[in-house]
């Protein structure tokens, strides 16, 4: 039987109808008027230290769940799931199992009979990767990890992955509930007009969210640590996975190759998706991150094709390059248009064949691809910047290259890379 002293830690996850600072931030108030040590998990989700709110309430653990159920319901209309434990990692896997707008208690006397039949990917701390090599020794389940003698562990995973998966599996968790100020974050979110299945256009909205959120990032001079992101689908409900990077970034290829691992941990079979959205966390001045040196010049050309980019939309307003995935197909004027002009990008792509740019002139080709003995360029930076107009006049400048197109109307000016 559990007392008023021993530890309680209830995670309050949110069924927010849409992500909403301002709302999530007033369910936090909602949670410190029950206890004041509450921690925010962004961007759905609270941890709250209730064991000296139990003797304040005079309540026990379910009850005062109910009370926070109840008031954030009736004032702000939204339903709570809760889950109670004697630590935070066992309240976060409870909490993944409760029916939303219930409540999971697990007393102290059963955890052990709770955590040993669940599988190993239940396991807080347990990725697909490390589940995957579990089920390879014939571990499947928390019970199974817990029976393994910790040099075994230590010796398959390393010291400081064993040592957790040892002390995980028996339950241990020494982490306790921080009271810090929400983290300053900024988001971005896309809605379907109707429900959509095909994950091509899945990746298409999270594209499109990695650029708006990058370039915010950007203009703001502010480097983000951390990335979350939610799906919502048909049926109201979400699913949410985040991760902290492992170097702030404000760049739209990092932001974006985070993006789409968090996406692939969905693991969507076929749903029905209305909406995605992408929130950037732990932000901080640009100034203060710190980015790790390269060896290859594949991020040198990223980052220069950023800058233009940020250029082009400081003067053109934003939309105006965009990756070609986001762009619409527009009918090509052919060659050989009278007065028509080829001009060269200003960054060097890489080497290739001549026949890799057909919309070039010949003098262009062979500037492009000074000799047949060089390799073709298999994903060149830049393939074609053209002007196309009547008589050199009133006409349209693209830039092609892999992944991004440019269209601005100019007149009786020259086009510039």
């Amino acid at each position: 039987m559990s007392t008023m002293t021993e530890r309680r830690i209830l995670q309050a996850h949110w069924h927010l109808p849409h992500h909403d600072a301002g709302l999530y931030a007033q369910l936090l108030g909602v949670a410190e008027g029950i206890t004041p040590r509450v921690q925010a998990i962004q961007p759905d989700s609270a941890h709250l230290d209730i064991t000296g709110a139990l003797r304040y309430w005079g309540r026990d653990p379910e009850g005062l769940a109910a009370l926070l159920r109840m008031r954030t319901l009736a004032l702000h209309g939204v339903q709570t799931t809760c889950a109670i434990a004697p630590n935070r990692m066992l309240a976060t896997m409870a909490a993944a199992t409760t029916p939303p707008g219930l409540t999971t208690v697990i007393e102290a006397e059963d955890i052990e009979r709770w955590l040993r039949p669940r599988p190993v990917a239940a396991l807080y701390g347990v990725g697909p990767a490390t589940a995957a090599k579990l089920r390879t020794y014939g571990l499947h389940t928390i019970g199974d990890i817990a029976d393994t003698p910790l040099p075994t562990l230590v010796r398959l995973f390393g010291a400081a992955a064993g040592r957790a998966l040892h002390s995980h599996a028996h339950g241990q968790d020494p982490r306790t509930v921080q009271t810090q100020p929400i983290a300053k974050s900024l988001g971005a979110e896309r809605t379907f007009e109707h429900d959509v299945l095909d994950p091509a256009e899945h990746r298409r909205a999270l594209l499109s969210l990695t650029e708006e959120v990058a370039a915010r990032l950007r203009d703001g001079q502010q480097a983000a640590s951390g990335l979350a992101l939610s799906v919502r689908y048909a049926d109201h409900s979400s699913s949410t996975r985040s991760r902290t990077l492992t170097e702030a970034t404000a760049h739209t290829r990092a932001i974006a190759t985070a993006a789409y691992e968090l996406y692939d941990l969905l693991a969507l079979q076929r749903a029905r998706v209305r909406g995605i959205s992408l929130r950037a966390q732990g932000l901080r001045p640009v100034t203060e991150a710190i980015q790790q040196l390269t060896l290859g010049p594949s991020d040198d050309r990223a980052l220069a094709i950023e800058a233009v980019t940020d250029r082009v939309r400081a003067r053109y307003g934003p939309g105006i390059l965009r990756p070609a995935a986001l762009g619409t197909s527009t009918k090509r004027v052919g060659q050989g248009t009278p007065g028509a002009k080829t001009f060269l990008p200003a960054l060097p792509p890489p080497k290739g064949t001549a026949h890799e740019y057909p919309d070039l002139s010949q003098s262009a080709r062979t500037q492009l691809c000074p000799g047949p003995d060089r390799a073709p360029a298999r994903n060149a930076d830049f393939s074609a910047l053209r002007r196309n107009g009547d008589g050199g006049r009133a006409g349209q400048c693209d830039v092609a290259s892999r992944g991004w197109r440019l269209r601005i109307r100019r007149t009786d000016m020259d086009c510039h890379a």
